[in-house]
């Protein structure tokens, strides 16, 4: 579904990241509006899948039906591109490292729909110009400029943060906003992204059970704040919300924080793929977990832990009965 700019930023950077591409680059003019450019220098398509990515329901994503009870990859390429290109102009421009020419697909607008070859780099190059130049109504109804951008930093930033090992830079009316090199961890991830006053706030959370992996950073209870900023929720490298996993981590800080006030956390979790459904929200933003509860009460207890270890409140002791497993 593409309600504005952003969500159009979203699925190209997440199309980037599942090409391989180690290197990804955001350009977005009058906050996407006018452009939003993405170049990535990943696997690149050849000519026919260079078409075919515009096809509904096509996706090179999947090679047999079991693939979809595993899924591994943040989103299905011919889902977004159809529905890019019926509310903006697109060009793409897109080379596989093996071949010695790229390919051009003009779709969108008064162009059509045209294929030719091009020279370019390995990799894709994805041009959306004058989104919702077809459908002035939802055009009329985007935000200022100012809030438009600030949607966009906030898919950059969850991407970016979940991917340290990427390279990624953002620019904005001919502005660098971002320019992140390649990290060595997550914490140096956060360090480039919100400076070293968050980076210095958080603490280290690391647990690992039969049924899920928790890793990342949670906030030093003295530096919890009223406003629920830096707030961050991953599985499987996916960004997503859920109100409920919120829930476990307040609880980890009971009686730690005053009310009304919410800790920052940044926390990965790794699970089966086939323990999870990434299909339950139109944008991916919730996932659906086979065991709800474990993953609550392992997050609950992992937070807590931390927490006592650093002598910050009372512990959960692990190896005690009852803990999870």
């Amino acid at each position: 579904v593409v309600q504005r700019p952003a969500s159009v930023v979203k699925e190209l950077m997440e199309n980037a990241v599942d090409a391989g591409a180690d290197n990804i680059s955001v350009i977005v003019t009058d906050a996407g509006r006018t452009l939003i450019q993405v170049i990535d220098n990943g696997c690149g398509m050849n000519r026919t899948d260079a078409v075919l990515c515009f096809d509904r329901h096509a996706t090179s994503k999947i090679s047999e039906a079991e693939d979809l009870n595993r899924i591994v990859t943040l989103g299905f390429r011919g889902e977004a591109l159809p529905s890019i290109s019926a509310v903006g102009e697109i060009t793409l421009k897109t080379r596989k490292a093996d071949s010695e020419t790229g390919t051009q697909v003009k779709t969108g607008g008064m162009n059509g729909f045209s294929v030719s070859e091009c020279a370019c780099p390995a990799g894709s190059n994805f041009e959306v110009r004058n989104l919702f130049y077809n459908t002035p109504a939802r055009r009329k109804f985007l935000k200022t400029d100012n809030v438009e951008l600030k949607h966009i930093v906030e898919e950059f930033t969850r991407i970016a943060l979940s991917r340290p090992e990427t390279a990624f830079s953002l620019r904005s009316n001919g502005k660098d906003l971002y320019v992140l090199r390649k990290a060595k961890s997550r914490k140096f991830r956060i360090l480039d992204l919100m400076g070293s006053s968050v980076a210095s706030d958080i603490v280290d959370l690391e647990i690992k059970t039969s049924t899920v992996n928790v890793s990342g950073y949670v906030g030093r209870p003295d530096t919890a704040r009223k406003t629920g900023g830096n707030q961050y929720l991953f599985v499987n490298g996916r960004y997503f919300r859920s109100a409920y996993l919120h829930k476990a981590v307040m609880k980890a800080y009971e009686e730690l924080i005053p009310d009304g006030y919410s800790p920052q956390y940044f926390i990965f979790l790794e699970v089966d793929p086939l323990s999870i459904d990434v299909n339950i929200h139109p944008t991916k933003a919730e996932v659906k977990f086979e065991d709800e509860q474990i993953v609550f009460q392992t997050l609950y207890a992992s937070i807590r832990e931390v927490l006592g270890r650093n002598s910050f409140g009372g512990s959960l002791d692990f190896e005690a009965d009852g803990a999870v497993s």
